[in-house]
């Protein structure tokens, strides 16, 4: 076998301190030189450092160049993947709005004229405006259950993290479940509103027709509650006060779904909601679709938008069970009494949040101040109790639902009422009989 034999290679002004060797006594037993150090009696020489930033990859979120130390939400916001939409969102007509729309129309069309002749048409603008704005009142203040369906479930309709950002000074999002799965479906973190920390978590639907894919239409798997249980666990420890915001139609009812545990993970999370020892204040701001809204609503308070909905089935699902068609679900959403109003004479919600005329969407802004007042509120009151109160009060709130007398004495004239009426028998002669039969055949 041939070798190589290497000479020793000189260097001078080097002790062996200055020498990087590796294991194998360098590279192919080179000395590799190291950066000098500064001795007595030498002139230190400055150096630059420059480094050139690899491209970003998808779905990767840097920190911007012009960070904004001011920013809403805090600094930390823009580690967020959730961003404002480049494009603003496409104007969106509901069937009941469309007198609205004529209006609308034909002030346009009179202001169009006004510019094009230069004439005067003050008087016919303020009066269909003040025309539209006394519709759109009486429209938005007689709204039908099925109508205040539709509004909680606009595609414009400010999200979760639409509010989070709004009322909060910072927001940090946490992430996982600690079993290796992050639901986009589920959102949670850590906020503070006027100083005071909370834990946010709520569902995300999406504003845009991607977005929506990747949230899942706000439809949580079992690892969004898992992931909405970490936290709670994580709020309960640190003594931070939770605030849930629901807005799902409901939890994901897939095969792989049932696989994982659906049900159990909706189970745990009512079990452990009801032995929280700080206050959990729940807020539905679109549609509450069963246990999927339950499963994070587990509250000392629940408030509600004033056109959100809370339900135990969709008005579709109700109305295809019972009436056997989905036509049918306008008489199905009066009969489920699934609107705020409704729901806070049953004593199942216990507040309503006013919406802008037209709907949250119309004024996103004024919407989110009006659920940070909500929410300031409603603390400062639980915030007083101590631990047994609150989890006294959150048991009897729930007990108390659905609950009826038993053993009451019934009026009479209430009682002979209430009898089924006898119908009085029809007596039928043989050759009718007969050709009842004939016709059967």
């Amino acid at each position: 076998m041939a070798s190589i034999s290497q000479s020793p290679i000189p260097f001078t002004r080097a002790s062996a301190s200055d020498l990087l060797r590796s294991s194998s006594n360098g590279i192919s037993g080179i000395p590799l030189k190291a950066l000098g150090r500064a001795r007595f009696g030498e002139v230190k020489r400055g150096f630059a450092l420059t480094a050139k930033l690899r491209k970003v990859k998808k779905h990767e979120y840097p920190w911007p160049d012009d960070a904004d130390p001011n920013v809403k939400g805090g600094i930390l916001s823009h580690l967020s993947p959730f961003k404002p939409l480049k494009e603003r969102p496409k104007p969106i007509t509901l069937d009941f709005e469309k007198p609205l729309v004529a209006l609308e129309k034909k002030i346009i069309d009179v202001r169009k004229m006004a510019n094009d002749t230069g004439l005067d048409f003050t008087d016919q603008i303020v009066s269909l405006e003040n025309k539209y704005q006394q519709a759109l009142k009486d429209l938005y203040t007689h709204l039908t259950p099925i109508q205040r369906v539709n509004i909680a479930r606009h595609p414009n309709r400010p999200t979760f993290l639409d509010h989070v950002f709004s009322i909060t000074e910072k927001f940090v999002e946490l992430h996982g479940d600690r079993g290796g799965y992050d639901d986009p479906a589920i959102v949670t973190g850590i906020g503070t509103i006027d100083g005071r920390r909370y834990m946010f978590m709520g569902h995300q639907k999406g504003r845009n027709t991607k977005e929506n894919i990747q949230r899942n239409f706000g439809m949580p798997t079992p690892h969004g509650y898992r992931k909405a249980l970490r936290m709670m666990y994580y709020a309960d420890h640190h003594g931070f006060p939770i605030v849930t915001f629901i807005d799902t139609p409901g939890a994901y009812a897939d095969l792989k779904s049932e696989e994982l545990g659906q049900g159990e993970a909706i189970a745990h999370n009512l079990r452990t909601m009801f032995g929280l020892k700080v206050p959990v204040v729940s807020i539905v701001i679109g549609e509450g679709g069963s246990g999927g809204a339950l499963a994070i609503g587990c509250a000392n308070k629940l408030l509600m938008l004033e056109n959100a909905v809370f339900y135990v089935a969709s008005p579709e699902a109700c109305a295809a069970i019972l009436w056997k068609t989905a036509k049918a679900s306008p008489k199905a959403a009066e009969k489920l009494k699934i609107t705020a109003g409704e729901l806070c004479k049953l004593q199942i919600a216990d507040g309503v949040i006013p919406d802008p005329l037209g709907g949250a969407h119309a004024d996103p802004s004024w919407t989110s101040e009006q659920i940070k007042l909500a929410i300031n509120e409603t603390m400062d009151e639980l915030m007083k109790m101590n631990i047994e109160e609150l989890l006294k009060h959150r048991m009897l709130k729930f007990r108390k639902i659905g609950g009826f007398q038993e053993g009451v004495p019934v009026d009479p004239i209430k009682k002979v009422n209430m009898k089924k009426k006898e119908e009085p028998i029809v007596r039928r002669t043989s050759q009718e009989l007969e050709g009842e039969v004939a016709k059967l055949k």
